[in-house]
């Protein structure tokens, strides 16, 4: 997987790269049990800090999205949350209601909306 981090935008290094990670399981490019660089190794490739990349891989290991192996390396995790339905019900709707509320504010239609989530959501993987 190639990462791309943006030094000059306002969201933070280690924030972009655990969304490209989570992103990546989340479409298939990255499957249970698939290595992901060293935080040596993706440091020096990103030319960052090794600290953010550490922060990084913390963040998605608290997640769930990520399994640390001494001496192995740092795996995707299987599928699967430590947090109970409803918590995670609740953090999805947070997010939804964030996306239909900026929705709004960008003028787009109810219909026009719908399309939009269709199309994106045909790019994702889906449990049956």
């Amino acid at each position: 997987m190639e990462f791309e981090v943006n030094t000059s935008g306002r969201e933070p290094i280690y924030r972009q790269i655990a969304s490209q990670v989570r992103e990546a399981v989340a479409r298939g490019r990255l499957a249970p049990g698939d290595r992901l660089p060293s935080v040596r190794e993706l440091s020096k490739s990103l030319v960052v800090n090794p600290n953010t990349i550490a922060r990084a891989y913390t963040d998605l290991e608290r997640e769930g999205v990520l399994n640390s192996r001494p001496g192995l390396g740092v795996f995707i995790a299987p599928p699967g949350s430590e947090l109970t339905r409803p918590v995670r019900k609740k953090r999805i709707i947070e997010r939804i209601d964030s996306l239909l509320t900026e929705a709004v504010h960008l003028d787009f239609t109810r219909h026009e909306t719908q399309v939009l989530i269709e199309e994106r959501m045909s790019q994702f993987q889906w449990k049956v």
